[in-house]
């Protein structure tokens, strides 16, 4: 299961999407990626959507898309499912944006530039590189294309991202690569497989589960209550998870705070079947 999404405060849900993070470490040879918070040093911090007082920098706090969600799939891809807005098309790198057009009626020409690929590389970051492509992988499509979407749908959106708080010596992309970043450190924070399978919930294609069963598991580890998606008509076979937050401090570097889900689960109250995987879907990794 992966990944990460986002929303505004109010109940239009975006997605953002993804991963986990790498190990921190001090790459010398690596530009460096991360924004300036120096500024932020000394300010009032509050929870994203939560806020009683005027924000002053919005690179310090999350204050536009500040409803963020962990988006996992149990498949044999990592996708999403996300009702987005495109909010910067200055920084539109997605070459099939879905939707074609925002509601107000504007045209989201599709990107045809290099690709988001050569953009990590130009930050001398082949290890996350090797990371996304690993665990962050597209359907029927390249990856960098579903990467491409998610930065440009999402990453835009978000206020901590705006390539203002990369100044001074903001060099170009270097917002990008960080989005990056973040969604796979936030897709680690869940490793959900492993929480379900301590929980003795175990891929099997007979054993039935119930919704309590795999939301509790989930709750005892994270101290909410996750959304649980499952196809078939009668919302028997588990697909996916989703874990909610609000963000304290950047979304790059803050504390994420656990929420019960904000939606309705899909998934039947009992019989529900958490499939395993066919050998031909899955492959060996290390890390």
């Amino acid at each position: 299961m992966r990944y990460l999404s986002r929303a505004f405060c109010d109940s239009d849900m975006l997605s953002l999407v993804i991963l986990g993070s790498l190990v921190p470490a001090v790459h010398a040879k690596f530009y460096p990626t991360y924004p300036n918070i120096e500024t932020c040093v000394g300010l009032p911090v509050q929870y994203s959507c939560e806020n009683t007082t005027v924000v002053t920098n919005s690179c310090c706090n999350v204050i536009q898309g500040g409803l963020v969600l962990q988006a996992q799939y149990w498949d044999t891809y990592t996708g999403l499912d996300v009702f987005g807005q495109y909010c910067d098309l200055s920084r539109q790198y997605d070459p099939k944006p879905s939707p074609s057009t925002l509601p107000n009626g504007t045209v989201i020409i599709p990107y045809k530039g290099p690709s988001v690929r050569k953009f990590i590389h130009e930050f001398g970051r082949s290890d996350l590189l090797h990371y996304m492509d690993t665990f962050w992988i597209n359907q029927g499509a390249p990856n960098e294309e579903l990467w491409a979407r998610e930065f440009s749908k999402h990453g835009t959106c978000t206020s901590t991202f705006d390539v203002a708080c990369y100044e001074p010596g903001y060099k170009e992309h270097q917002e990008v690569v960080n989005f990056f970043e973040t969604v796979v450190k936030v897709f680690q924070m869940y490793p959900t497989y492993d929480i379900l399978a301590a929980a003795g919930i175990i891929p099997s294609n007979t054993t039935t589960y119930t919704r309590a069963q795999i939301a509790n598991a989930i709750y005892s580890q994270t101290g909410a209550d996750p959304w649980l998606g499952c196809y078939n008509a009668n919302g028997s076979v588990l697909e996916e998870i989703w874990y909610f937050h609000h963000v304290l401090g950047t979304e790059q570097y803050g504390h994420f705070k656990t929420l019960d889900s904000m939606i309705p689960s899909t998934c039947a109250e009992t019989g529900i079947l958490y499939y395993e995987r066919t050998p031909e879907s899955e492959k060996a990794i290390s890390y």
